[in-house]
């Protein structure tokens, strides 16, 4: 399908941090927030769980994630 149709969906790039479950994958996705009042930057994760059908990831690899519907 091309991607006019189903529109826009967002990527991420993430690194793999648990490939423990069968069919499942544990991504964590990195961002820099700065602090409200003092301007500092802080480190803040996003962690997923990811469909890998294959089994095909390990633990430590970077990854690009796409968002879809719920299944």
């Amino acid at each position: 399908m091309a991607e006019t149709e189903r529109g826009k969906r967002r990527q991420e790039t993430g690194v793999v941090t648990s490939d423990k479950m069968n069919k499942t994958r544990r991504v964590e996705i990195p961002r820099l927030v700065k602090h409200q009042r003092y301007g500092k930057y802080i480190r803040r994760r996003t962690v997923c769980h990811v469909h890998d059908e294959n089994n095909e990831s390990r633990a430590g690899d970077t990854v690009e994630i796409m968002e879809t519907r719920p299944l």
